[in-house]
């Protein structure tokens, strides 16, 4: 989750920038000017009760908690991976009623993957527990559908292997070039999760018929793109690490000059 460029503010970027960068991150700003007791409507009351203007920046600094709606729906999705489990081997794992109810569970953790993450970069809710749990909520809820459709026979473990592999690697990718630069999410990455997310969904459902023939093309795209941007990032992040290393190189012969 990302907040707004710094360069969009106009001429005064550098400082409100870097302002929305901190309460983005849920750090109270500081803030140069007058303090606040000299401001007018922040200091105490004649009477020596607080100011209401002195609440409302409090609240206004504290609002991006833990507990705001983004986090509580990436939570919301950590709980649906069991009760999905629970309900896609329910009956032996074929009874099309459990399944279908499984897809409801499937379904609301992928629409919910869409919201949280627009709710926080729109409403300056971005936590720390949210950068760390959006990810582990994602990976949890496809990593299950996908092992318990090879675990049931109805998809074959190669693609289980291909999709969870791709996944865990680029994570870790990331990670291992942080220290460079962030590999931002690409449009085929978008691309990637949605189809993945209809395809899966579908081999929940006890289709049959044309439906079924449909569902394994549906997959069959899904694994290209999850190899072809998997394949992209690695890409991107050889490009990232040479112009870091590159950066440093210089910066440090222009300090010996």
């Amino acid at each position: 989750m990302t907040g707004v460029p710094a360069s969009a503010a106009g001429g005064s970027s550098g400082a409100h920038g870097a302002r929305g960068a901190a309460a983005a991150d849920g750090v109270a700003p500081e803030v140069s000017g007058p303090a606040p007791e000299s401001v007018p409507g922040t200091g105490p009351s004649p009477d020596g009760r607080p100011a209401r203007g002195g609440k409302i920046t409090a609240a206004a600094v504290n609002q991006a908690s833990v507990w705001n709606v983004a986090n509580l729906l990436t939570m919301l999705r950590l709980v649906l991976v069991p009760g999905f489990v629970a309900l896609m081997l329910a009956g032996g794992g074929y009874d099309p009623a459990w399944r279908s109810l499984a897809w409801a569970a499937f379904a609301i953790a992928m629409i919910t993957d869409l919201f949280d993450g627009h709710l926080a970069r729109t409403y300056n809710l971005v936590t720390d527990f949210g950068k760390i749990a959006d990810p582990i909520a994602d990976k949890a809820i496809m990593g299950a559908a996908l092992i318990c459709l090879s675990s049931l026979g109805d998809l074959p473990w190669w693609v289980t292997i291909v999709i969870l592999g791709r996944e865990l690697g680029i994570t870790l990718l990331r990670f291992l070039v942080i220290r460079y630069g962030v590999i931002p999410a690409s449009r085929g990455g978008k691309l990637k999760t949605l189809t993945q997310g209809v395809a899966v969904g579908m081999y929940v459902l006890a289709l049959t018929g044309w439906l079924a023939t449909l569902r394994f093309w549906v997959m069959a795209a899904a694994v290209v793109l999850t190899v072809a941007t998997g394949l992209d990032y690695v890409r991107q992040a050889i490009v990232l690490r040479r112009r870091g290393i590159a950066e440093r190189a210089a910066a440090l012969e222009e300090k010996e000059a």
